[in-house]
């Protein structure tokens, strides 16, 4: 970041360094031969493009020619072949392209107007000489330069030249600091895994327990992702020793035992059925994800431990574009050209009203489109405005142009990035100062957005601050204050009567996804009796299943006003605790499982397929689909009904793990039948303490985890595993072995030994 100044910039010494392999031109009007060219005189552009020709040399540096009939270049162009002649440097002829189509002239002048809050009618503001700033066709070039052929032909031997390799999709993590006595980073997750297994489930672990463990190693290990694993749980580790307090863990990660049992999710993945397959799938090879939250106060703190732990040049916040929505689009057009607020206003609230929670762009408004019909019938108002009204005509045309343009580039709310080399080995990046901050106080922000980071194989983690912890750390220190007790908030009861009684009430306000007007009338009608039915809610409050009815109809089918309807008798043993509905994901994966003899990882690829609608996929599917449910013995009938199901509810199926993850704790999660219950400060639980231990747990069912395949040879993988982590649990304290003195350390007024 030496240098950096509002922008990236390199000096001369700089290009010198990395010269090697680059092909560089003399650039357009604000270029340094053109400004010296323009400033100071022939000969210091001369000098200047001297300079460059002996950084890169003479068949790497090209004179630049551009015309887009601004006067400054027809005055310069003869001047850039005189230097082009006495260096022997070849020509290239350029077009400065800021829109595709010459059309997008106006467009693109009406955004300048937005960026600066100017009119575009205004004759002293910034713009655009003209409106050749666009992407010319080969044929447009070489009418412009048909003097200079050459000029034109060099943009291809640039192109033959051209050898630029980016490989996409290749995992690169960081390297975890691994503490003695273990050789890999596999190693230390298993010991790290059966440590968490046994405080998970006690001392005698169930064979179910060991086997899902040992298969999710395994795929773990080779897929190569044990690093990830050791990263987040070093972090979430960090934080709970500091007394941060950490949300449950988000979305399909709560399919995963290993991360249960590392304390990076606190939710049963055995005891409530979720499926490992759903968060990584062997046949598919792609990151992990896990999100974690935090205190919203202490988010930078968490991003300060992992620059300090891997390096301050290889962590960055990830930047976002906002893009101009079409209501805002038409209330910036009607400013721009100079009309009252009030008639973009006006235009603005005759656009339909959000539909699913999706909005309908402005161009799907006045021409019918297949996606967008429903909000095409609601805005009849809005097209005769177009029609009739001329100066909302005006505004809706320059609207269409701005619509879907990035406004901005900030700062994404959770996306981190930590690379194993420097992050400039692998991305540009950038500062984002705040007003009046000094510029080297400034965060790290790369210059590619999260899918491009994704795709370049980097480590992506998202650092949430919610501000729902906060409250509940400062809740918890006001009882302790006022109270003089402790809540153990974590370890909440889940079938508290009085709990559901206010739910059926619907006196939800201010409660978390079950606030909203529609929400708590879905509430009533659905009278809530079992937790369970609170997950069920939130999987079925979304556009895709109330489209097809589907709230209602649990809500009917659970209240007896309606029957159960099972596709087929076998299925009541996979959809008996939702009636009969495909609302969660992994009903779906489970019912391809059992109908159509799908592995888990097959069945998660199936999901995927059917929700993005490709036909020529979706026609494969379907036939090893149908294959499959007459292979187990289900007839041929019952294959085609089937996947018109799945096809259909593929769209809306919710994740069960994300759904139930919105849930505190729950005391029978955490042992089984007769073991006490640790009341454990945050942080003691990883660091193998002996904690008190209070009250007793219920039993807790563990389900069959359903792998197909090889289970001779899993289990005896989990036998081998049992058996050297039952004998050989090693005291040590992982977390002191690796971080030696910054245990210490934390956030401005963190107690460590805060629950």
């Amino acid at each position: 970041m030496e240098g950096y100044y509002y922008k990236p910039r390199v000096d001369w010494e700089v290009l010198a360094d990395h010269h090697d392999g680059v092909i560089a031109t003399t650039g357009c009007l604000g270029g340094h031969v053109l400004q010296s060219l323009m400033n100071e005189g022939f000969d210091a552009a001369l000098a200047k493009a001297a300079r460059l020709q002996d950084i890169f040399g003479r068949d790497n540096l090209f004179v630049e020619l551009q015309d887009h009939g601004i006067p400054e270049q027809h005055r310069t162009n003869p001047q850039l072949l005189e230097i082009a002649r006495r260096l022997q440097a070849p020509l290239l002829a350029t077009n400065d392209s800021h829109y595709v189509h010459r059309g997008g002239a106006v467009a693109h002048d009406a955004l300048l107007c937005v960026q600066t809050n100017s009119l575009m009618a205004s004759t002293d503001r910034f713009k655009f000489h003209g409106d050749h700033h666009y992407l010319k066709t080969a044929h447009e070039m070489r009418s412009l330069f048909d003097e200079l052929p050459s000029a034109c032909d060099n943009s291809l031997w640039i192109a033959e030249r051209a050898n630029v390799e980016i490989e996409f999709g290749k995992p690169q993590l960081p390297d975890f600091p691994l503490p003695e006595g273990f050789h890999d980073d596999a190693a230390y997750l298993e010991h790290l895994t059966f440590e968490g297994a046994h405080r998970r489930w006690g001392e005698t672990l169930p064979d179910a327990v060991v086997e899902r463990l040992a298969y999710e190693l395994r795929v773990i290990g080779d897929m190569g992702f044990s690093s990830y694993f050791l990263i987040t749980w070093d972090l979430i580790a960090h934080a709970r020793t500091l007394g941060i307090r950490v949300g449950p863990g988000l979305g399909s990660a709560a399919g995963c035992a290993v991360a249960y049992c590392l304390q990076i999710t606190d939710l049963d993945p055995i005891r409530y059925d979720l499926l490992f397959e759903r968060f990584l799938n062997p046949s598919r090879v792609s990151m992990p994800d896990i999100d974690m939250d935090f205190d919203s106060r202490y988010r930078d703190e968490m991003i300060r431990y992992a620059a300090e732990r891997y390096g301050r040049d290889h962590v960055a916040q990830i930047v976002t574009f906002s893009t101009i929505k079409a209501r805002a689009a038409v209330r910036d057009a009607a400013r721009v050209l100079g009309h009252p607020w009030s008639v973009g206003d006006r235009i603005a609230k005759a656009m339909p009203p959000l539909i699913m929670g999706r909005d309908t762009p402005l161009y799907a408004c006045l021409e019918e489109h297949p996606k967008f019909t429903d909000g095409f019938k609601m805005a009849g108002e809005l097209r005769q405005m177009y029609e009739q009204d001329p100066e909302s005509r005006e505004v809706m045309d320059v609207a269409k142009g701005l619509e879907g343009l990035r406004r901005q580039d900030g700062i994404h709310a959770a996306a981190v990035v930590i690379t194993k080399e420097p992050l400039t080995e692998y991305l540009p990046i950038q500062r984002k100062p705040e007003s009046g901050q000094p510029i080297e106080d400034a965060p790290v922000v790369t210059q590619y957005e999260m899918g491009g980071v994704e795709e370049l194989g980097l480590l992506k983690m998202d650092f949430l601050g919610l501000r729902n912890l906060d409250v509940i750390t400062d809740t918890l220190e006001i009882i302790r204050h006022t109270r003089g007790e402790e809540v153990d908030i974590d370890h909440v009861c889940l079938d508290d009567e009085a709990t559901f009684s206010l739910l059926r009430r619907a006196e939800t306000m201010g409660v978390f996804q079950l606030e909203g007007t529609q929400m708590r009338a879905l509430i009533r009608s659905l009278a809530p009796t079992a937790f369970e039915d609170v997950a069920a809610l939130v999987a079925l409050y979304r556009p895709g299943p109330m489209s097809v009815n589907m709230h209602n109809d649990y809500a009917d089918i659970k209240n007896g006003r309606k029957e159960v309807d099972y596709f087929h008798a076998d299925a009541e043993e996979i959809l008996g605790d939702t009636y009969g509905l495909m609302i969660y994901q992994e009903s779906v994966m489970r019912v391809a499982q059992r109908f159509a003899g799908y592995s888990l990882a097959q069945a998660d690829n199936l999901r995927k397929a059917c929700g993005k609608k490709n036909r020529e996929v979706m026609a494969k599917e379907r036939a090893a689909f149908e294959d499959g449910v007459v292979a187990t013995g289900y007839g041929s009938d019952l294959g085609p009904q089937l996947f018109d199901i799945i096809e259909n509810f593929a769209d809306y199926a919710f994740n069960k793990s994300h759904s139930l993850r919105l849930r505190p704790r729950r005391v029978s999660d955490r042992l089984p039948e007769g073991e006490l219950r640790p009341r454990v400060p945050i942080g003691a639980a990883h660091l193998g303490e002996e904690q008190p231990r209070q009250g007793r747990c219920v039993p807790g069912r563990v389900s069959d985890n359903g792998y197909r395949g090889g289970r001779a040879g899993r289990e005896r993988l989990g036998v081998e595993l049992h058996a050297r982590h039952l004998g050989s649990r090693q005291s040590t304290d992982p977390v002191r072995a690796l971080r030696g003195s910054q245990r210490g350390r934390g956030p401005r007024g963190a107690d460590p030994g805060r629950t």
